[in-house]
């Protein structure tokens, strides 16, 4: 199964937890804006974006990235996480609806932490990866 990992991050939270996702896939990872790909050419994807603002994707590269490829989700399997520092996680579950209604698959409830993640949590992340790849 074709497998990427596409993400933002920061200050690094998210990006520690896409190596983890990527590590477990046995796939390669993205920073966004250097993906350059085609999400048509793979079966499972995850993405990672943290919460910002008014708990939302980030604005000025993830969100005008996701909203171009929404359409090409249909029948893919999806993972997404992120972190946070402040709210309650609405972000994420306002992420999920987005990709339900996408018509993807994803394949557990959308995985966050508070700030950076500790070893128990990236080792969770792994198996979150093993899982979407079907390793």
């Amino acid at each position: 199964m074709s497998t990427a990992v596409i993400y933002w991050s920061g200050t690094g939270n998210t990006e520690a937890m896409a190596k983890a996702v990527a590590e477990g896939a046995k796939a390669e990872s993205f920073y966004v804006s250097d993906f350059t790909g085609s999400i048509s050419d793979y079966d499972a994807l995850a993405f990672g974006c943290p919460a910002m603002g008014d708990e939302q994707l980030e604005e000025a590269e993830f969100e005008p990235f996701f909203e171009r490829i929404e359409n090409e989700l249909s029948g893919k399997r999806v993972l997404l996480f992120g972190s946070y520092d402040w709210g309650t996680g609405d972000w994420m579950r306002a992420w999920e609806g987005r990709v339900k209604n996408d018509g993807a698959e994803l394949i557990d409830e959308g995985y966050i932490t508070n700030l950076d993640a500790n070893e128990t949590e990236l080792g969770e992340l792994r198996e979150l990866g093993k899982k979407l790849a079907g390793v």
